[in-house]
């Protein structure tokens, strides 16, 4: 197979890094005129195995405009993502970062097609299809957080976010496989691990982890098997995954997102966030996920950005007199990397300041507590029909079930939260004191270097920032810096700002995005993987 060499893939990012901020209005102003009633189901099989598009690359820009254009409509879209699923996520490589496609994306696909042929095109979202990560809820598709015990608990609706994303216009494709409960069932369990849905893999490098919860995300946004993905956090499991997987990745400020209908970890650091290839991508889809919502007070602190578009933050000069303190100091590789990236900022204007983020000798940490109150309430929304009422009896059900596979890595952290009496007020005086007193220390360490040196965002390389961030609820976005030249692992860098700041620190990645034009996609930085998969044509030397 005939694969693009470094040079053309740099020619074909410049190309499509140049296109974000015209296209949307380009495809609006076209859409009107347009019409994609002439385009039959048969128009949309993919030509000699090769799908219209290239998925592994595409922008959501550029398939707005493939889409006005009618090159491809949104069933034709879906329909080869869901192709690239099944030859990548289930066969191929079997990446198995998708755990279960919405049997009803193809028709959604084709109301997005009905408005866009009668004039209406809702945003940069229409039509696009995304994957979320599954602990998301997702009406008539289970909410199972990667645990067997949650194989058949279905919601009563949607969760507010994905009311979001529908109401953009957005097909909801299906959903990604995670470390199960969000990485808190035990310790040591690898990262994209879940009795459930299994392992998934990097497609940079299989052999090494997806990392974080959200890995079926990361794996997925890689390798394209979705044009975006949803993540959530509560410490790093959208940054580290990110990172890993050479993605763009947002965690936002707690409060700016939804988490009603979410499986939860922890209400204080909670958050669900974009896992995209770009910058603009991760700012169009954030776009489409914020909102107020009555049922999780947390949002009512984002009403001054709520409704924020934020791919119109996006500038390439942004980094112009921007301070930016430089919090890490890397070795080898990818010290190598990050001086790069430094450079690029500095060349687009940043004055660059070296400091120290005491990220070490935080105070106690809540998620114990919270994860059993917090996961008793979200079960007890669920219908009277559901399989879980409590974590009482998830951890009854485990270890009924151990025999089938239900905690092959154990359940000790499940057991250390289903412990805690959550009607003992010394133990919620003794949490509150520890909640209160995180959130203050994280901030004031936060908020004094920033103050200090008047900067505008600080800086770490690789996810360095998300330990601290989550205590404090703060903003981060990820940005791919390069690959190791020694077995072309991924590497990133993190901007860290303060609450509401994501406009900012969406806007200094963008314009390194696009001085840098860094990012790769997998079948380039580890092609042996992608070989013999389709849409790739059969050679003598693959395996039958």
């Amino acid at each position: 197979m005939r694969r693009p060499s470094v040079l053309s893939v740099r020619r074909r990012l410049t190309t499509r890094a140049t296109v974000h901020l015209a296209a949307f209005a380009t495809v609006a102003a076209a859409t009107v005129a347009a019409t994609v009633a002439g385009v039959s189901p048969t128009q949309a099989q993919i030509d000699r195995g090769r799908p219209r598009v290239d998925l592994e690359t595409a922008t959501v820009a550029q398939l707005q405009q493939a889409m006005s254009t009618r090159k491809i409509t949104s069933e034709q879209l879906t329909s080869d993502y869901i192709a690239r699923i099944r030859a990548l996520n289930t066969s191929g490589p079997g990446l198995n970062a998708v755990r279960a496609l919405n049997d009803r994306a193809l028709e959604e696909a084709r109301q997005a097609d009905r408005e866009r042929g009668r004039g209406t095109v809702r945003g940069p979202l229409h039509g696009i299809p995304v994957l979320v990560k599954d602990n998301i809820d997702v009406r008539r598709l289970p909410t199972t957080a990667g645990a067997l015990a949650l194989a058949d608990s279905y919601p009563s609706d949607d969760a507010f976010l994905v009311k979001r994303l529908r109401a953009a216009g957005a097909v909801i494709l299906g959903k990604t496989n995670l470390t199960e409960f969000a990485n808190f069932t035990t310790n040591g369990m690898p990262s994209g691990y879940s009795g459930l849905g299994g392992q998934v893999l990097n497609p940079y490098d299989v052999s090494q982890t997806p990392s974080g919860s959200s890995s079926g995300s990361g794996s997925a946004a890689a390798a394209g098997l979705g044009a975006v993905t949803v993540g959530t956090e509560t410490s790093g499991s959208i940054l580290s995954p990110s990172v890993a997987n050479s993605l763009v990745g947002v965690k936002p400020t707690v409060g700016l997102v939804s988490r009603t209908g979410i499986v939860p970890i922890a209400a204080s650091q909670d958050t669900a966030g974009p896992m995209t290839r770009s910058v603009y991508d991760a700012a169009a889809l954030l776009t489409a996920m914020t909102g107020v919502d009555p049922e999780d007070p947390a949002t009512g602190t984002s009403g001054g950005v709520a409704g924020t578009d934020y791919t119109a933050a996006l500038k390439k000069d942004a980094l112009q007199g921007v301070r930016v303190g430089v919090a890490s100091s890397p070795s080898g590789n990818q010290g190598a990397a990050f001086t790069r990236a430094l450079d690029v900022l500095r060349a687009q204007g940043a004055t660059l300041v070296q400091v120290t983020v005491n990220t070490g000798g935080m105070p106690p940490g809540i998620l114990d507590y919270e994860f059993k109150r917090d996961l008793n309430a979200y079960l007890a929304r669920l219908p009277r029909n559901a399989p879980m009422k409590s974590l009482d009896d998830v951890v009854r059900y485990n270890l009924a079930h151990a025999d089938e596979g239900a905690i092959k890595f154990g359940q000790t952290q499940l057991v250390a939260s289903n412990a805690i009496d959550l009607d003992d007020p010394a133990a919620k005086a003794a949490y509150e004191a520890d909640r209160d007193n995180g959130i203050a220390t994280a901030r004031s360490r936060i908020d004094a270097v920033l103050a200090a040196e008047d900067l505008d965002a600080i800086l770490f390389s690789g996810n360095g920032s998300a330990g601290i961030g989550a205590r404090a609820q703060y903003p981060s976005v990820a940005v791919p810096i390069g690959y190791d030249p020694a077995n072309g692992r991924p590497f990133g860098m993190t901007f860290l700002g303060t609450a509401y700041t994501e406009a900012a620190l969406l806007s200094f990645a963008y314009a390194y995005e696009q001085a840098s034009l860094e990012w790769r996609p997998p079948s380039v930085v580890n092609p042996s993987l992608f070989r013999c998969a389709p849409p790739a044509k059969p050679q003598p030397t693959c395996a039958p």
